[in-house]
This record gives structure tokens, sequence and C-alpha cells, in this order.
């Protein structure tokens, strides 16, 4: 996020400002070389009447001194020349150095016409300047005159232009760059506080509250809201907490009410009723154990459970001996295959309980004398423990919405039932890392699959 702000801000302005800088170079340059042109030609017109007035009188000696001195003043080659071309009176100049562009440029002149001065943008480019005009006498060309400067100094000032220019546009790139970040920060920094905020609450810190002095309005009133759904989260979260602690405390005491009658009745009955005591006995610990993992995450305020290394086939086989009485009563029959040992690191009691509330849901909609299949495999990486029914099953559109709170199928309506069944072991193993997968097997029924992480943990 920040890397992109930083982009949206800071490369329109630097496109903007080289832009800018570009023209402004581009300006420069051709201004100190057209300053140069004009000067030279200013200079040219001052030696044409000198130059006139040597060629009409045949006399070299009118205008050389003129020249040499104006040669050694300012470093300049400057010459004359008469209607042949040849050299006529020069300072600083010998024939010698008379090179292809000075011919070219002289014979331009002698035709009538003045040499344009050579511009070009790039310092570096600049060569020696040369500039020709042409003598007329009353309307005829009898001769030239040109004059040669080294391009050194024009090209000097350019780039000490160009050099401040680089070091302008350096400073404010960085007092830009220096800007974007502190405008990053300052729109950024709220939603890190939010980022952080959301992880802690996340975690269990229901407390976890923003700031809201900071950044832009926009940012301002988000945190505000989100401090307000925060607090709405926490006393949610904490009624829920205290009816979790308040119905276990309540359920405590009826149910070691409930145990102590077992065992008074205990004693008074034979040795035929000891398998179903025992039954009864595991049954209520069973609950006890549920009422402290209860307990304990309505103290904790989170859902953290207590993993330990779990036979998945041993639990399955434990649980499905006591769910065999109640499918005895309703004509079914409840068949394990699971060959041991099918290790998962896990929560036992939250299995447990997911595993039952798929159990019970199988046995509401399973068809009397039918067998109710369940198998306990391991997969790759995962625990599957998979209950299979023959009932009516569910229409394709129906599968997604099963493990949803209170839904039920339109043609189950008069089944016995609140809707939760799937939807709390859909809860409970995702607090295990898990699953619920629910499918429409072949030959009708319903197949639903706990998965469960293997392995240790």
């Amino acid at each position: 996020m920040r890397t992109r702000l930083i982009i949206v801000f800071l490369v329109p302005m630097a496109v903007i400002l080289l832009a800018l800088s570009g023209a402004y170079a581009w300006s420069v340059a051709r201004s100190i070389q057209q300053e140069v042109s004009n000067q030279q030609l200013g200079d040219l017109g001052y030696f044409l009447t000198g130059a006139r007035q040597s060629l009409r009188a045949a006399n070299p000696a009118v205008v050389t001194g003129e020249l040499e001195r104006y040669s050694d003043l300012y470093g300049t080659r400057i010459a004359v020349f008469d209607r042949s071309g040849t050299l006529w009176a020069a300072g600083g100049l010998q024939p010698e150095e008379i090179d292809e562009e000075m011919t070219a440029r002289i014979g331009l002149a002698l035709s009538g016409r003045r040499s344009d001065p050579n511009l070009t943008v790039l310092p570096w480019s600049l060569g020696e300047t040369v500039m020709v005009e042409p003598v007329f006498d009353d309307g005829n060309v009898i001769g030239a005159v040109m004059i040669s400067a080294s391009a050194d100094a024009p090209r000097g000032e350019i780039l000490t232009h160009w050099t401040l220019m680089v070091l302008v546009c350096a400073v404010v790139i960085g007092l830009l760059i220096l800007a974007v970040f502190r405008l990053a920060r300052w729109v950024l920094q709220p939603m890190l506080r939010v980022d952080h905020a959301m992880a802690a609450i996340e975690h269990g810190e229901m407390d976890a509250r923003i700031a809201d002095d900071t950044g832009p309005p926009e940012m301002r009133r988000m945190i505000r809201l989100f401090n307000q759904m925060a607090e709405e989260i926490e006393r949610v979260v904490s009624r829920q907490r205290e009816f979790a602690m308040n119905a276990s405390h309540e359920l405590r005491n009826p149910l070691g009410a409930l145990l102590m009658r077992v065992e008074y009745l205990a004693t008074g009955l034979d040795a035929r009723w000891e398998e179903d005591i025992e039954k009864t006995r595991e049954e209520g610990r069973r609950m006890s154990r549920i009422l402290d993992t209860l307990l304990n995450m309505a103290r904790a305020g989170h859902q953290d459970s207590s993993f330990a290394v779990v036979d998945l086939v041993e639990l399955v086989e434990d649980r499905a001996a006591a769910w065999r009485d109640v499918a005895r009563e309703r004509g079914l029959r409840l068949s394990v295959d699971g060959t041991p040992p099918v290790m998962s690191t896990t929560d036992r009691t939250a299995v447990e309980s997911a595993f039952d509330a798929v159990i019970d849901n199988a046995l509401k909609f399973a068809p009397e004398g039918s067998t109710i299949d369940v198998t306990v495999r391991r997969g790759g990486d995962s625990c599957v423990i998979a209950v299979r029914d023959r009932g009516p099953g569910l229409e394709p559109e129906e599968l997604e919405r099963v493990t949803s709170r209170f839904w039920r199928s339109p043609r189950d309506q008069n089944v016995p039932g609140s809707g939760l069944g799937l939807a709390i072991a859909t809860d409970l193993l995702a607090a295990l890392q898990g699953s619920v997968e629910v499918s429409a097997p072949d030959g009708g029924g319903l197949r639903v699959a706990l998965r469960l992480p293997g392995g240790e943990r």
C-alpha cells in the first residue's frame, strides 16, 4: 500500500519536474547560443564598413590593423575575403587554417547570401562557430567578412546552468520524496493501527482500541466506527462468556446430584445391571468433562482447546458403543470400520461432541432396518471420520446450506431438532483446524466426513 501510494504521488511529480527541467535546459542552451550569434552578427556588421572601404581602395592595410586588434582582444579569428574568395586581410587567421566548412560559407556569402548560425542544444556538440557576411557595394557583392570563434565560453555557460538545474532538481525531488513519505505515513499509520488492533482482537484481546486523533478525517471516522464495533463485539463475547459460565455452574449441581442418585440406585441392583450402570457413569463423567471444558473456555475468553494425541478409532468405537442402544431402539445398526491406530493431535472432547452431533443427525433420518456406516481412515496429512446413512439425503443445491445454523430441508420440518447439529460440528472442527464435508453418495443417503489434522501437532 505504501509503495503504491508513493508511486501514485511521486512518479507524476517527477515526470512533470523532468519535463519542465528538459524544457528549461533546451531554452537556456538555445538562448545562450542565440546571444553569442547575435553578438557575432553585430561584430560582423561593425567590420562591414571597413572591409568595403578596404576593398574599394584596393588596400588591405585600411582594415588589417583593426582586425588584428579585435583578434588579440577577444581571441577570435576574423578575416576579409575579396570577390574571388582570396584572403584579403585577417586577424588571427592563416590561409592554411581555412577548412572546407569555411570555404563553403565564404562561397555562400560571395553569392549574396548570409550564412545562418548553427545552433545545437547539446553543449558538448558545439564546435567552432563560423559566420560569414557578404560585403555589398552599390548592390554588388565585392567580398565577404568571416568571423570564427571558439565555443568554449558558451559551452561552459550552458554546462553551468545545467549543473545548477540538476542540483535544484535533486533537491526538489528529495523534498518531494520526504513529503510523500510523510504523507504516506500520515495516511497509512492509522490503517496500520487498525490492522494491529484487528490482529489483537483475533488473538483474543477484546479490549484493543485505536486512538482516533491521527490521520485524515476519513480515517478518523473509520477508526471511530471500528472502536464502536470492537466495543459491541466485546460486549457480545462478554455476555456469551457469562452465559457459558453460568450454564456450566448451574448444570454442575444437577449433574452431581444425578450421578449420586445413579450410585445410590446401583447399590440396589444386581449384577445384571452392572454394564448399564457403568455406561451411565461414563456418560455422566463425559458430561462433566464437557462442562469443565465449557467453563475453562469461558474463563480463558478464547476457544483454545487442550490438544493431545488421540486414537480416533478408539474414540469412535467408544462413542458408537454409547449410541448403540439408541440405534437399537430405532431399529438401526451402527457399523464401525477402522484399523487402529489412526492418530491425530486434537481435542478429544471437541471431536466427541462433533461426532455425537453427526451421529444424532444420522439416527434422525436413517430409515428403520438400515445400517449407519462409520469409517475411520488416514488420508495423506489428515484423518477422516465419515458417517454415512441411508436416509432421504439432500438435493445438490441443499448440500452447501446443510451446515448453516437453524437450516432444515423443507421436507424435514416435522422431524424433531433445531438444525444446529452439523453447524455445531462445523464450528468445533474449524477450531481444531479441521473441516466438515457433506456429500450425497451413490445409493442415496448422506455422508458427513470430519476431517482432522493427522500425526503430531
